[in-house]
């Protein structure tokens, strides 16, 4: 099973998540920082209690990560810039003009001159730190393709704690101000890395930001709410922000500018639970990506769509993410949606016990997530059929802090990227989460995703043996038959 000499084998990683680890350089103007340092956050649980400044630090460390990134033999990487700490101040004042039509913002017009303003109240010192890192990164024979959001926005546009405890402030990801703020950030950073960078995408897993942030308050994403009025205006206004940053960027880069999502494969519970599966997919899947493909918008989560024109085909590429499925089950309607006429199943996919077993009787991650490869073949060809876009894998991992069963997550995962190839996919690369172990979010330190173990408190980076597993893979761009068996014995992965 092999692996032509154009595939890109690489490794995914963001900025909040790796780059602190200094005291000298804290990043303390983004919304998560402020959120995973308040003391209610962590009595209510929404945050572990560890500190993202005693993290990784690949904002220093980056030279000798991309050594260990070039000796595995990797071809690209993805990171993410901060846009807080490109803009710790608002750019409210840096106006652009804005075209709406009633609620929609149809166009945004970012020029030289808009951008000229940007570069006077822009961090150059941060700006530079990062064209530092990107050459570095070139002259270890590594891709880049950078994200201009992943996860993280400046407080400035994102009062967290106010929307949380009192509904009020700038609503970030489901406000008009985002969609203005980031066009003219998406631009201004093209404008000046586009010499460094190889692929852009705009942000990472929309779906997931609105759905973790307003929706299921108890996963800590921020700020915590529930309203599904919010959670559709995230959406709508998180693909404007999309489609207007694809608009301006491509203004000042010929390079493939594309979104990055998380993809859940739902499978039935029993037989008669597949007549809901569909619904699933679209909620999961097609309701956000539908837009910034073909335009279509479905505002009220109906199943009915409208056309946008200024929405369609802003998109090169689709990065997948994927590190499971959900099992679902029909049941009564959620909000009165029709749509949403299934409820998930516990014992599989994201609800399983943590470093124990799922209800198949198989191990479950550290993040408690049951490991299913065959639901990322079966995306990968969905996505084929429904959109016929170029895909790359940019995230594909496991919370394994004690490398038990990273090595056999690895290569069944890679089997089934392989078997969806041979199907008539387009896949171009993969990119595996992660290199290094990082903070994981509202889970702080705990979670360990390295290919490569951080120790937090001294940064000394050891390669784990899964780590030489893919390094062999690479090599070879194959997947033995010896490899293979990992997948098989004790536990088969590879089992529908």
């Amino acid at each position: 099973m092999n692996f032509n000499k154009d595939f890109l084998f690489g490794a995914s990683m963001s900025g909040f998540q790796f780059e602190m680890g200094s005291e000298k350089d804290i990043d303390n103007k983004s919304d998560w920082y402020v959120w995973t340092h308040n003391a209610a956050n962590m009595n209510a649980g929404f945050v572990s209690g560890d500190y993202p400044e005693y993290g990784t630090n690949y904002w220093n460390q980056y030279e000798e990560d991309h050594i260990l990134m070039k000796e595995l033999g990797l071809k690209i990487i993805r990171i993410g810039i901060e846009w807080s700490r490109i803009f710790p101040k608002n750019t409210f004042d840096v106006k652009a003009e804005v075209k709406y039509d009633n609620n929609d913002i149809i166009d945004i017009n970012v020029n030289d001159k808009t951008l000229e303003e940007m570069d006077k109240i822009a961090n150059h010192d941060n700006l530079n730190h990062y064209i530092k890192i990107l050459k570095n990164a070139k002259e270890n024979g590594l891709k880049v393709m950078i994200d201009y959001s992943h996860f993280t926005l400046p407080i400035w546009i994102h009062d967290c704690i106010n929307i949380n405890r009192n509904r009020k402030g700038i609503m970030g990801w489901a406000s008009k101000e985002f969609v203005i703020e980031f066009s003219k950030y998406a631009a201004y950073i093209t404008k000046k890395l586009d010499e460094y960078v190889d692929y852009y995408a705009t942000m990472n897993e929309p779906q997931i930001i609105a759905s973790g942030g307003y929706l299921i308050p108890s996963t800590g994403f921020i700020p915590a709410i529930y309203s599904l009025d919010v959670y559709l205006e995230a959406i709508k206004r998180q693909s404007e922000a999309h489609a207007r940053a694809y608009d301006n960027a491509k203004k000042y880069t010929e390079k493939p500018i594309g979104m990055i999502y998380s993809f859940s494969w739902a499978t039935p519970y029993k037989k008669e639970d597949e007549e809901i599966i569909e619904n699933a997919r679209y909620f999961y899947n097609y309701h956000f990506m539908d837009t910034i493909t073909k335009g279509l918008v479905d505002d009220e989560l109906t199943g009915k769509q409208r056309f946008r024109k200024d929405l369609e085909k802003r998109i090169d590429f689709i990065g997948v993410n994927y590190y499971t499925r959900t099992m679902v089950r029909k049941s009564e309607p959620i909000f009165e949606k029709e749509i949403l006429n299934f409820e998930e199943m516990s014992g599989y996919g994201y609800d399983c016990e943590k470093s124990g077993f799922t209800a198949n009787h198989t191990p479950s991650t550290d993040m408690g997530w049951e490991i299913y490869p065959e639901g990322l073949k079966g995306n990968l060809l969905l996505l084929k059929d429904r959109y016929n876009l170029p895909m790359i894998i940019t995230e594909n991992g496991i919370a394994d802090k004690f490398d038990k069963l990273r090595s056999a997550f690895l290569i069944s995962h890679l089997i089934k990227i392989n078997e969806a190839i041979q199907d008539g996919a387009n896949i171009f690369g993969y990119m595996h989460w992660s290199i290094t172990d990082n903070y994981e979010w509202s889970s702080g330190f705990e979670k360990r995703f390295g290919l490569i173990q951080v120790d937090f408190k001294t940064k000394l980076r050891s390669p784990r043996p899964s780590y030489y597993v893919y390094k062999e893979i690479i090599e070879k761009r194959e997947i033995t038959e010896a490899m293979k068996g990992l997948t098989i014995l004790p536990y088969n992965y590879l089992k529908k």
